[in-house]
């Protein structure tokens, strides 16, 4: 990659951007913020919405292509730099495991959690796209009591976004403080990286707040 081959990342501090944030500082990649301050609406402006339609963060745009999508924007960040170590190869026996669980986030996890979280009657099992929330949620605490990462020893990409989304939803009470749970969270987002990028998230925070008139 050269010095102008750089990546950007549509940003707002405190949100699911932050994760691909820390990716890419985990990553060692070259990267540029174009900041969207989502206390002012700037996400739902004719701007950005020409960019992402929904309005939402992250997204990224490199060599030209544009990347919007949680769990697409680990997988491409991760096979572009695999110098990291933090995927695994094509023809390494964890890929399948590694796909499986970061698509499990955003196909089964994050649909649990907004129904929760809106309090919405459960949909019958079988037309769900998560089953139930317990067993959604029982799946996960079983992968993880394999530990201390997703996979064992080493971390991938994927605990990048599991750890973030555990810290943030347990914070928030939609996910019950289970130890295998706290204690995959604080292993993940004690990192170096994610301690940097969350004081960064703090102070950009307040600035939009100030900002925004709030």
């Amino acid at each position: 990659m050269t010095s102008t081959d750089r990546i950007t990342l549509y940003y707002s501090p405190q949100s699911r951007a932050t994760g691909a944030r820390v990716l890419l500082e985990e990553l060692g990649a070259p990267y540029d913020l174009h900041i969207l301050n989502m206390k002012a609406g700037e996400q739902r402006q004719e701007a950005y919405l020409a960019v992402n339609p929904l309005g939402k963060v992250p997204a990224i745009r490199h060599r030209g292509a544009l990347v919007t999508e949680q769990v697409a924007i680990t997988i491409y960040l991760a096979d572009l730099f695999p110098q990291a170590g933090l995927t695994p190869a094509l023809d390494d026996v964890r890929r399948g495991s590694y796909l499986r669980w970061i698509a499990y986030y955003g196909a089964s996890f994050e649909p649990a959690l907004i129904d929760r979280f809106m309090k919405r009657e459960p949909t019958p099992v079988m037309h769900s796209p998560y089953a139930d929330y317990d067993t959604m949620l029982g799946a996960l605490e079983s992968q993880l009591t394999k530990g201390p990462y997703l996979f064992g020893e080493e971390i991938t990409a994927a605990d990048m976004l599991w750890g973030m989304a555990l810290s943030w939803t347990m914070m928030f009470g939609l996910v019950p403080p289970k130890d295998v749970f706290v204690r995959y969270a604080e292993r993940v987002t004690s990192r170096p990286a994610f301690k940097r990028i969350s004081a960064a998230d703090d102070e950009m925070a307040a600035q939009h707040a100030a900002a925004a008139g709030m």
